[in-house]
This record gives C-alpha cells, sequence and structure tokens, in this order.
C-alpha cells in the first residue's frame, strides 16, 4: 500500500520541483527499512521516507539534504546533490549516478571486482573520517550504542533466523553470542554509517565504483562500523584490502572491532531479506555466515 501511494504522488511532488517534467517512466528500484526510492524516465531519482511522523519526515529530509552539500565537498566519490525537496510530502530528487548496486550483481562478478572496490572503499573511508568532527557534528548525531548493546541485538535477530542458518553453522554463532565485544575504539568520525553493498554502485562493464548514495544514517560514529560491513558484504581479503588503503594506526583493534560488527549485523540484514522477500539481501547473507562464522 505504502509504494503504490508514494508511486500516486510522484508525478505531483515532479510538476512543482521540476517544472515542465514529463514523467515517461516510473520505476520502483529500492526499498530499505527506511525509504522508498523511484526512478524517473531513467535519469531522476526520487526517494521517500518512510518515516509515519510528518514532522520529523519534514525534519530529516532537511537534515539529509544539507548533508548531502556538506558531504558532495569531501567525498572522493560521487554522492547524490538534491535538486529539490518537498518535507511535506517527505520526498527528495537527485540526478541519478550511474551503475548500478553492487548487490544487484551476481556474487561471482562481485568477487573478480573485489580487491579494486575494497581499495576505493578504503579511500573512501579515509577521506570521511580525516573529516574534523566539529564540522560535521552540526549535521549529523552521534551514533555511540555500546557494543554489549550490539550483540544483544544480534541474539535477538538470530532468534528469529535461526531456522534459516545451516545447523552447522550455529554452534559458532551461539559462542560468539556468549562472547564479551571487544573493547571500544577511540574518539568517533564522520561515516556514512550503512555502507553496505546496496549503497554502492558500479560500473558493471568497467567494474569502476561510480557513486555511494543512501546517506540517511550517515553519523559521529566508531570508525570501524563500515569497514564491518565491507567484512561483511565483501569477504575478509576485501576487509584487509580497504584496511590496508585506510592506512589505520590501530590496525588489529580496528579490525576486530569490524568483524565484531560484521557478525552482529548479518543477522538483522538477514531478517530484513526474509521478511521483506527481496532474495538479495538473504543471498549475501547466508554466502557470508560461511567466512563470518566457520563450521
Amino acid at each position: 500500500m505504502e509504494r503504490e501511494l508514494h508511486a500516486h504522488i510522484v508525478g505531483d511532488v515532479l510538476s512543482t520541483g521540476v517544472p515542465g517534467l514529463q514523467v515517461r517512466s516510473l520505476v520502483l528500484i529500492g526499498e530499505g527499512m527506511d525509504n522508498l526510492a523511484y526512478e524517473v524516465n531513467g535519469e531522476l531519482i526520487v526517494r521517500f521516507s518512510k518515516e509515519p511522523d510528518p514532522t520529523r519526515r519534514a525534519d530529516l529530509i532537511g537534515s539529509e539534504a544539507a548533508l548531502l552539500t556538506a558531504v558532495a565537498q569531501i567525498s572522493p566519490l560521487p554522492v547524490p546533490e538534491p535538486l529539490f525537496t518537498d518535507p511535506q510530502q517527505g520526498c527528495w530528487a537527485y540526478a541519478k549516478i550511474p551503475g548500478v548496486p553492487l548487490l544487484s550483481l551476481p556474487l561471482s562478478q562481485r568477487l573478480v571486482h573485489t580487491p579494486a572496490v575494497a581499495s576505493v572503499l578504503g579511500e573512501f573511508l579515509a577521506a570521511l573520517h580525516a573529516t574534523p568532527i566539529q564540522q560535521m557534528a552540526r549535521l549529523v548525531g552521534a551514533d555511540e550504542t555500546p557494543l554489549a548493546e550490539w550483540r544483544d541485538e544480534a541474539a535477538g535477530n538470530y532468534a528469529v533466523v535461526v531456522e534459516t542458518i545451516p545447523a552447522a553453522r550455529r554452534g559458532a554463532v551461539e559462542a560468539f553470542l556468549c562472547t564479551a565485544p571487544p573493547d571500544p575504539g577511540g574518539p568517533p568520525v564522520f561515516s556514512h554509517n550503512d555502507l553496505g553493498i546496496e549503497h554502492v554502485l558500479m560500473d558493471p562493464s568497467t567494474g569502476a565504483i561510480t557513486g555511494v548514495i543512501d546517506w540517511s544514517d550517515a553519523a559521529l560514529t566508531d570508525p570501524a562500523y563500515d569497514f564491518g560491513l565491507i567484512y561483511r558484504d565483501l569477504g575478509p581479503a576485501a576487509l584487509d584490502l580497504a584496511l590496508n588503503t585506510y592506512q589505520a594506526d590501530d590496525w588489529a583493534a580496528l579490525r576486530q572491532r569490524a568483524a565484531f560488527y560484521a557478525r552482529c549485523t548479518l543477522f538483522e540484514d538477514l531478517a530484513y531479506g526474509i521478511q521483506s522477500g527481496l532474495s538479495a539481501y538473504t543471498d549475501k547473507n547466508l554466502a557470508a555466515i560461511e567466512w563470518l562464522f566457520p563450521a
């Protein structure tokens, strides 16, 4: 129902935001827990927030537009730049960035490009994390969830998806969930905070990364978190390549926390894939169990 409602009003918001534009095609291209995204005429992306409260929804739209304007100045990769916002309808639009999400590529094709992708993402995170925190504190909040809370939430999500986890891996999962988390990291940094492969765009003909989308979770947070999503979605070799490019001083500690986040986030991501019927999410997480929880 939500999808149909948003699709119905795309024409209305575009008539105001881009006067004279004729909608020739409209395709739902993405749906996450927080947003829906439509492609218009193959050249424009219109994104709707799923936040039900109108006031908070309007605040989120305005805040994300301001954030992206700032991120465009510091990111070495293209990011969405708002063409217009409609806080009342809870949406905004940007010119489509070329490429397709890594998530949409077959696993075999992803693996071919993993070394280059990991290096580029390491450079990308290095640029974000080097941004003075005072510069971004007015645009994003802090995400400082204790590591023990991450583990406890993972246990709850594991209970939801346990029947999907291969029996031979459940012992390793349950041992992890009973283990104390690693030591907390140092000062937080500005980061994307949701760098799963559904948000990384690639030109499949060249393997070049063409952009990073969906900055709605950007925050001042542990620098290890996004490395954890690289590990979860692309594997241990990708994590090491990204960290080598990043040139971290505390490499071992950063890697340990990244592995922790990778394991914790797998269960929520898997549950989302199962509940939404989006098999790409289910498949990537079931594949990741092989390197995250060896039998």
